[in-house]
């Protein structure tokens, strides 16, 4: 019988603590479950979800486009920092908007240096490569090295399947 994956997600945060990077990555592609799961997972850890595309706009607002770009790291860690650990972050694509030029997987790291992070990624992970987006779309990242723990969703709820 497969191991469910609120309990995989555990597990990784779990090993994520004694890592230089402290982030586990939820993937899978748009409809898989993924909030869903991140819900459960701060029910049993008495945390909230931080919606980042609502947090991170809000602040940005008032700012330039040069100033999103220099300040976004920051705010986003001041935004981490005053949640409670783990650190659960979902609706990421805002860190993917080519205008802010961010590297969002550099980003979710340099958040998990000092605290434990869980991050929805919406993309797959194939052949040891995490992927955002399609080939040639302007949002497209591909990763041959993820300083991460993985667990990946193939299937909406039972169909999860666990990598690190």
């Amino acid at each position: 019988m497969s191991e469910p994956i609120h309990d995989k997600i555990k597990r990784s945060l779990h090993a994520a603590e004694g890592l230089y990077h402290r982030l586990v990555l939820l993937v899978g592609e748009t409809g898989s479950g993924k909030t869903g799961v991140l819900r459960d997972v701060c029910d049993d850890f008495g945390t909230s979800v931080i919606n980042v595309n609502l947090a991170l706009s809000s602040e940005l607002l008032e700012l330039t486009a040069k100033q999103r770009c220099l300040r976004l790291p920051g705010i986003l860690d001041q935004i981490a920092g005053r949640a409670q650990s783990p650190v659960v972050l979902d609706n990421l694509e805002i860190l993917f908007d080519k205008d802010l030029k961010q590297d969002p997987l550099r980003l979710l790291q340099g958040l998990s240096r000092n605290r434990a992070v869980l991050a929805s990624w919406n993309g797959t992970f194939n052949s040891g490569r995490l992927l955002y987006a399609e080939t040639g779309h302007p949002e497209y990242r591909s990763y041959g090295s993820v300083d991460a723990l993985i667990v990946e969703i193939r299937e909406k709820d039972s169909g999860a399947r666990y990598e690190s």
